[in-house]
């Protein structure tokens, strides 16, 4: 176990391996600070106007991705909301049962100050939803595989500049940059369209309205091919700008090497991130598919790294990591203050 109570710790597996044995001081939760929550209510829409639709990707693939910008200036929305948080988008028309489409949330892509600098257009990151129908019921029809698309994610990405979306929120209050920024190293690591947060809050980091943060921030980010990149050219062109910020590429379907953000993480540990997660100033964030969440829960234990990023309830124990599987951690495997959250 690790030992709390001092400047100093022996982390977990150090009588195994010494190389596990550092010195750090006691971990920095972060102070996230106030937000503001719904601020229009899903009962009670306001219009938003779209002001932009592109492309996010860099070439041909079998994704098709749009950042997309909406206009919320004179409503309740605007100036209202924080990079990390989302916001809500009621696509037209009814549900299969007759009722009004529900309300769905979509990451916000920009900084605080939103698009425009003035918290008055926001922006995100949607990927179009096209698969097989597949039978969930009995009562289902057990031969139907027809196609079908996404309602709110190809209205979106179907909106053209001028046209009228309905829109909610903002919603969120625990995947946030710390209020003060300047207190933390970050460790960014995305799955797809996870990358939809880090877009605004890199940018934030970087770009905002004062000078670029002095802090470390590293961004892992992970798709099946290199076309599925999103955003790639704006984070190389950081990495290139911006010494302390550093941007990682992890491919899992490359002919080279099979890779998975989880995995990269470990095979860069001690060249890259053993410092750094042992660094007491360091916060993770995790967006994306829900599957990279254990994988990295997993890695953290093995390499006795665990603490405030991981926290375990028994009967599990860290020295156990191992034999973890899929139920019992989402029982009893938890983030810890150290990690923020956002998967699906």
């Amino acid at each position: 176990m690790l030992l709390m109570s001092g400047s100093y710790h022996t982390i977990q597996g150090a009588e195994k391996n010494p190389s596990y044995t550092v010195a750090v001081n006691d971990p920095i939760a972060p102070e996230l600070g106030e937000v503001q929550m719904h601020a229009v209510k899903p009962k009670a829409p306001v219009v938003g106007r779209v002001v932009s639709t592109e492309s996010c990707m860099q070439g041909r693939s079998a994704s098709f991705v749009r950042h997309v910008s909406i206009d919320v200036s004179g409503t309740p929305l605007a100036g209202s909301f924080r990079a990390g948080q989302a916001f809500g988008v009621i696509a037209p028309g009814e549900d299969g049962r007759g009722k009004a489409h529900a309300v769905r949330l979509y990451s916000l892509a920009c900084p605080t100050l939103g698009e425009d600098g003035s918290g008055n257009v926001v922006s995100t990151t949607v990927k179009r939803v096209i698969d097989e129908y597949s039978a969930e019921k009995e009562t289902d029809d057990q031969e139907a595989h027809h196609l079908f698309l996404g309602v709110c994610s190809n209205y979106l990405c179907d909106l053209k500049v001028g046209d009228e979306v309905l829109v909610t929120g903002p919603a969120g209050k625990r995947f946030l940059l710390p209020a003060d920024p300047s207190k933390h190293d970050y460790l960014f690591i995305a799955t797809g369209t996870g990358i939809a947060p880090y877009y605004g809050m890199v940018r934030e980091l970087l770009q905002g309205s004062g000078d670029p943060a002095s802090s470390e921030i590293h961004l892992v980010m992970g798709t099946p091919y290199t076309t599925d990149l999103l955003y790639d050219e704006y984070f190389a062109s950081m990495a290139e700008e911006h010494e302390g910020f550093h941007y990682h590429r992890v491919i899992s379907r490359s002919d080279v090497r099979r890779e998975y953000v989880d995995r990269y993480i470990d095979r860069e540990m001690d060249s890259t991130f053993r410092s750094f997660f042992s660094n007491p100033r360091t916060l993770m964030y995790l967006c994306g598919l829900e599957g990279m969440e254990s994988g990295m829960y997993r890695m953290l234990a093995r390499h006795g790294l665990s603490e405030g990023f991981v926290e375990v309830k028994e009967p599990l124990t860290l020295e156990e990591h191992e034999t973890w599987d899929a139920k019992s951690m989402k029982r009893n495997v938890k983030s810890g203050p150290r990690s923020l959250v956002e998967v699906y």
